[in-house]
Formats: C-alpha cells, structure tokens, sequence
C-alpha cells in the first residue's frame, strides 16, 4: 500500500539520527566485525519510505553510518526525523542543519508521540503511528513545500492496519552494516507495567501483520544482503499467543527452505516459559535469544509496578526452561525502585549469578510520560524535570547518590572479565546445545563468508587477545571453544562480551549513562565519519 500524490513529485530526504553511548546498541562489539557501523535498520523510517507516493524520490541516511551531506540537503525538497528519546539531541541537530537550508522537517516517532514539546523547532511533529496524520501531512506537502509560519502538530486517530503495511524500504539501507536485522509482527502490549508507555502510546490489544507479509519480509532482507540474526522490535512476540502460534510454522517453513541461514531473536514476557508449545516452535524456527523485561528478582517491586505475570512462573525456573529451548535469555534491570533497599545491588548481583544470564541491560528508574509512573510520580511531586545533570527524573525514596553508586557497583561487578566469559561458558555448555543440529548450509560455505569469519577473528585474536587487558580470561574461553571446533560460539559470545565489559568500566567510572532514557545526553561512542 502507498500514498496517493495527486499528480505531484517530491525530493524526500530521510534521516536516522545518532545514537547517544548506550548499553543496549553494542557499538564496542563493532571494531571486532568485518565492517558493522550501526545497531539495526530504523523500522519506522524505512516503513515512511516505503509508503510513500511512487512518484516522490527517496534517499535514507543512517548518521549512524554517516551524516548526510551538504548535496543531499541541497537535493531536498522535505526532510524527514523520526527516533527515540536516547536520540532526542541529535534529532534536534538534524533539524537545525535542513533549516541551515530552509527545509521543512517532520518529525515522526515513539520520542515526539509521547513528549512533542521536547520538539519545538521542527516544522510538522506527527504524533502517533501510520495513518491519517501521515496522509495530511503528504497532502500538504504535495500543495506547498515552502516551511510553515508556526509549527503544525498533526496526530493520527486513524491508523493504517498493518495487514496494509507496505515492506520497509530494505533497499535503500546497506543492511550489510548493522549489527542485527530488524522486522515487526505487531504492535502494542495487553499488560500495563507502571513503568512502560507502550500501551500508551501503541494500544493494549495487539495489531498484526500477516504471516505472509513477514515472510516478504524476510526475503527481501535477504535479498539485500542480511544473513546474520533479525530481531523482531515487538513490544512482546507473545502479546497475541495465538498469532504466535499462527506465525511460527511459517518462520518453520521458510528456514527449511532458507537452509537457516538467519537466527532470529525477539522480545517477550517471561511467562512464556508456560508455554512449551510456543517455545518448541520458536526452537524449530531458529530462535536463539529473548529479551524478557524481567526488571527485578524482588516480588514485592514486581507486584508494585504490576508486573505480577513475571511471577507466573518463579524466575530462574522460567530462565533455565527457556534456555532448555536452546535460547538464551536477556534480561531487562531496573534499579531506583520505592521498593529497593540498601542492599539491592547486592541482591541482584546474587541473581545474576544464579541466572547465568550473561546480558543484562541494568538501568536506572526514569520515568516516561504516557504511563501509570509519570503520573503516580507527578501526584506525589517526585518528578524532576528540569535538572538534565541527573541520570533519573525520578527523586529516589533513597538518596539519589546512593542509588547511583549502586548502580555503578553492580554495573563493575557484574561485568568484571572473568564473570562475563563465566556466564557465557555456562550457555554454551547449558544452552546452545539445545539449539537445532543441522549441516553448514552451502551459502555459509561460500569465499566471502569465510573471508568474513576470518576477519572477525583476526580482529578479535589482536584486539582482545594481544592487545586487550583481559587477555587471560579471554584465551581460556577461546581455547575452549577452539577445541569443540566452535569458531561461531568463540565470535559471538567474545564481541558481546567485550562490549559488556568495556561498556561497563565507563559506567562505573561514571563516563555513562545510568539511564537509557537518561536527558543528561552524551555524545556517542562511535561517531558517524
């Protein structure tokens, strides 16, 4: 489905602005690839470029890739932004430099849809998802591309069923560049945990897209280049059960014919350790992660920020049945709750060691507009809005700087060399033997792919074992590996790794974020060049 132009032609210029440093994007694993420069193709903009009219021009620029240029501003005739809050400073940018030529800038996305008056500068804020914001927003475009006396907000209450999604626009990104493939299922979440806007924003009864269209979906990432692990950016793959359960013997079917080439990886709720039917089938189809928003190892704070569904099932049960699935479990921290202690740190030190989750993206409480917290919060005047030198707006029932050298305490220690390559070991022993056993594809066997793998461990044998300060602990692992002729295991578990680790000396030195939502923004790690 597209856009209808009414007879028009346009110069759209699209732009993914830069990631701020965060846990969460991998950007330290980078250096240790045959040439990954960004975390995963942006969806929302891909999807824009897609719907447009076939008779308006295109081009996508990921400054996380590279910054687009001063030919490219030039040939506009519109720019379009779209991001998240972690983005909100370099979105800004965007539009300061397309003003520099008096372009008009729309503004899209989860960041402007829940807070547009982080947004004053830009032209047209489109609030919402795909709908008839968006076509408004084309039709005055179409009419008049000179830039408006006062900003326009347009919001959609009409949106596009996504059974009418067109494929992203795949093509116009060099997906051979990111670090993961991205594809969506649905959209929206049935649970309502305080702290998340999702429901808020994207509606508590997931919207769908058919499993045909996932599979064109999954083509056309291979016919761009994509190989590697795609990630479903569901807010939860099991929102709807049943059209998981729909889905899941089409992914089936389309590996077997791929020759599963690509891992898949998603997002869901932790009780889906209850369902061994799903879970079965996600083995079948390739799964081999799930981020599962586990929050904290504390049931009185799961009941408190009314996230009772993680306690279905008790905690490291539910970790250790998802991992007998073959699928490795990444968690979701959160830390400033009212229901955390002096010892909390500690606490979840304990549970980290228990769980063997090597991959905990551990932040500190913010709170989002669109959600049960920012309201509670704002009632009881705990919201701090105007202090962007903290890591949290939330004012802390325990003192914030106590809150923040805990935070920075188990971010050092749980990821000190030694319990990182620990973990790690204990998935390949535990879990990744319960993947599917299948002969190397022909594709796999091909001289590009091997030139590949060998770049990656040339880089990962001089830059972590020759160069590196962990150099003991990472040859005791890859020798390990070496030996079970698991050169796959060695590379994966080592660029996350060393990630992990580098990341968090810069945290517990206090050189990052504490927040992936965090205002007190800083400048990425891995600028575009």
């Amino acid at each position: 489905m597209r856009a209808e132009s009414n007879g028009t032609s346009r110069n759209i210029l699209c732009v993914f602005p830069r990631y701020t440093s965060s846990f969460g994007t991998f950007e330290y694993a980078y250096p240790l690839t045959d040439g990954v420069r960004a975390f995963m193709p942006p969806q929302g903009l891909l999807l824009l470029a897609a719907y447009l009219p076939k008779e308006w021009q295109v081009k996508f620029v990921d400054e996380n890739l590279r910054p687009a240029t001063e030919e490219e501003f030039e040939w506009a005739e519109v720019v379009f932004v779209s991001g998240m809050h972690i983005q909100r400073q370099h979105m800004n940018d965007i539009c300061r430099r397309a003003h520099e030529f008096d372009l008009p800038v729309a503004l899209g996305g989860p960041s402007v849809s829940a807070c547009p008056d982080y947004y004053p500068s830009f032209d047209y804020l489109h609030v919402g998802e795909l709908g008839d914001a968006t076509n408004e927003l084309l039709e005055i475009l179409s009419r008049d591309i000179s830039r408006p006396e006062e900003q326009v907000v347009l919001t959609t209450k009409d949106r596009v069923p996504m059974t009418e999604f067109p494929i992203p626009a795949y093509e116009l990104a060099d997906v051979k560049k990111y670090f993961l493939g991205s594809i969506q299922y649905s959209s929206g979440c049935p649970y309502q945990c305080e702290f998340c806007d999702i429901p808020g924003l994207y509606g508590r009864n997931p919207r769908l897209k058919s499993p045909e269209q996932i599979i064109a979906e999954l083509d056309r990432l291979r016919e761009c280049g994509m190989t590697d692990t795609v990630y479903f950016v569901d807010d939860n793959f099991i929102g709807n059960r049943k059209a998981a359960l729909d889905l899941l013997p089409h992914l089936i079917e389309w590996q077997k014919k791929t020759g599963y080439v690509v891992r898949l990886a998603c997002e869901a709720t932790l009780n889906i350790a209850k369902r061994p039917e799903i879970l079965e089938k996600m083995r079948e189809a390739y799964f081999i992660t799930i981020f599962c928003g586990i929050e904290t190892p504390d049931p009185d704070a799961l009941k408190a920020m009314q996230k009772d569904h993680n306690m279905m099932v008790p905690i490291l049960e539910g970790v250790r049945t998802i991992n007998s699935y073959g699928m490795e479990v990444v968690s979701g921290i959160i830390m400033g709750l009212d229901t955390d202690k002096a010892n909390t740190a500690d606490a979840l030190l304990a549970f980290v060691e228990e769980s063997q989750i090597p991959l905990l993206t551990i932040n500190l409480l913010q709170a989002l507009p669109k959600t049960p917290l920012w309201d509670r919060l704002e009632r009881e005047g705990r919201l701090i809005q105007d202090d962007d030198g903290r890591d949290s707006n939330v004012n802390f029932l325990l003192p914030y700087d106590d809150v923040v050298a805990s935070w920075k305490h188990a971010m050092g220690v749980a990821y000190e060399p030694e319990k990182v390559f620990a973990r790690f070991q204990y998935q390949c022993d535990h879990t990744y033997p319960h993947r599917l056993k299948m002969p190397v594809p022909d594709e796999m066997k091909t001289w590009p792919n091997i030139r590949r793998g060998l770049v990656m461990l040339r880089n990962i044998f001089w830059k972590v074992g020759v160069l590196g300060n962990y150099r003991r602990v990472f040859w005791k692992f890859a020798l390990g590996r070496i030996k079970r002729g698991d050169l796959e295991g060695l590379i994966g578990c080592t660029m996350i790794a060393h990630h992990l680790i580098t990341f968090a000396r810069a945290a517990s030195s206090g050189e990052q974020n504490a927040s992936n939502y965090s205002l007190r923004l800083r400048e990425a790690a891995v600028p575009a060049e």
